[in-house]
């Protein structure tokens, strides 16, 4: 199982997370219908580092950005987005 440093919580079983999506799926509001479903069910699965959203669903239920690497697993970077972030 992983450990997630949360910004807020420290270091935490991944249980208390809930995986959202990659950051490239998220869709502007202003995409045009055909470009807001290729990016929302179009994945690249990249093996590598790559950027995914979480949410620390059991804790403080901040919204995470992680940088993990695909294979391995290892989370190179953790930052809160959204309201929850850090100054």
């Amino acid at each position: 199982m992983m450990q997630i440093d949360c910004p807020h919580c420290g270091k935490r079983a991944q249980g208390e997370f809930t995986y959202e999506r990659t950051v490239d799926s998220v869709v502007s509001l202003d995409a045009s219908p055909d470009a807001a479903m290729e990016s929302l069910f179009t994945r690249a699965n990249p093996r590598g580092l790559d950027e995914e959203i979480w949410r620390h669903t059991f804790g403080c239920r901040a919204w995470l950005v992680l940088t993990r690497h695909r294979v391995s697993h290892v989370i190179e970077a953790v930052r809160a987005v959204g309201p929850e972030a850090l100054p």
